[in-house]
């Protein structure tokens, strides 16, 4: 079958999972163009062939905050490059492959082609979890603006899908049609890893952060350190801090072997930790709704705890002392890798092939 599939690259979450499904697709003998925006078409153009770079949102974040004025600023002057290349791209497709159905991980202009061209439309990813499932009222409070702004932006994204496969480790209830819960979609490397009980604690930010790595010198916890020194590439160790380079090998072997992980709120890592039964301490970015749902959820299941921010210093030894309880309430998780949403994706295109999608 040929499958038109998009990939939106704010977040690398969304190019990990999209590799995933990519990889089962080619396997099974399908014929895929690939559309994506950002660092996802770089990830994904090592990997695939026939990947296609298009303009996509981005945020520009600092201190763990989305900074608005310059991630608009940044984006209007993006589009106003990025758009001619996506219509010229968008109307290329049309002779070129042809094709008989359309995946979209949030990304807005294969789901456009496939309206356009009257094509089945499967929607794949976590965001839809905002507006097509119902949210406990506890998640929600304290940010019902930002929810029902990041809501409707949802709901306008990728409308009258004919499936929505949304990725969650929580189980809310589902309020809307043709809509399917699965558990997260691993990478190959997280499925074989082996976990193991360790001293060290993960940390996981893009980007500086002084409070946080503060918090963790007064906890004399080794901590192994990815992404708070973007600029420089070398190991350095102060005290019981470990600043790394990013490598995925030592990553994933670090996450395995980990006592806790401190990250902010995606739902990528967040949903590779409690595969791995790591208890999570969450910080959402501030002003990303998205991450303090994922933070919350991740609470309430008992897994991790959620914290606005590391300004008290009562967070992170609160997190520690938790450690016991979130590890129990891990040991009863368990998903069967990513059989259940692989075989969902077969069988809707098996009925799209029959005439049913």
């Amino acid at each position: 079958m040929k499958i038109l599939y998009g990939v939106v690259g704010e977040g690398m979450g969304h190019a990990m999972r999209s590799r995933v499904v990519l990889e089962h697709l080619l396997a099974a003998g399908h014929t895929v163009e690939i559309m994506a925006s950002g660092r996802a078409s770089e990830f994904l153009g090592k990997r695939f062939a026939d990947v296609n770079r298009i303009h996509g949102l981005h945020m520009i974040l600092e201190e763990n905050r989305v900074r608005r004025g310059k991630t608009l600023w940044s984006n209007v002057l993006g589009g106003v490059r990025g758009l001619p290349g996506n219509i010229k791209a968008y109307f290329e497709l049309i002779g070129e492959l042809e094709p008989e159905v359309v995946i979209s991980d949030f990304e807005s202009w294969t789901y456009l082609y496939g309206k356009n061209h009257r094509l089945p439309i499967l929607s794949i990813d976590n965001m839809q979890l905002i507006h097509r499932c119902e949210l406990p009222a506890d998640v929600i409070e304290d940010h019902r603006v930002a929810f029902q702004l990041t809501k409707t932006f949802i709901k306008a994204k990728l409308p009258f899908c004919d499936a929505y496969y949304v990725t969650s480790f929580a189980r809310p209830p589902v309020r809307k049609p043709d809509t399917w819960l699965f558990p997260p979609i691993l990478r190959p490397e997280i499925l074989a890893a082996r976990p193991a009980d360790g001293d060290h604690l993960l940390v996981y930010q893009s980007g500086p952060n002084e409070a946080l790595a503060a918090a963790l010198a007064r906890t004399g916890i080794e901590a192994r350190i990815y992404g708070m020194r973007p600029g420089d590439p070398g190991e350095a160790r102060d005290g019981a801090l470990w600043y790394r380079p990013f490598s995925e090998a030592s990553f994933i072997d670090d996450l395995a072997t980990c006592r806790g992980v401190i990250a902010a709120g995606g739902f990528t890592l967040m949903g590779e930790a409690v595969y791995l039964h790591k208890p999570m301490l969450s910080v959402p970015l501030t002003g990303q709704f998205e991450q303090v749902l994922n933070a919350r959820f991740l609470e309430r299941e008992g897994y991790g705890m959620a914290a606005d921010d590391l300004d008290d210093p009562s967070v992170l030894p609160r997190f520690l002392e938790r450690l016991p309880g979130c590890a129990a309430a891990l040991a009863a998780y368990h998903q069967d890798g990513n059989r259940e949403i692989l075989a969902a994706v077969d069988g809707f295109l098996a009925r799209v092939a029959a005439g049913h999608g």
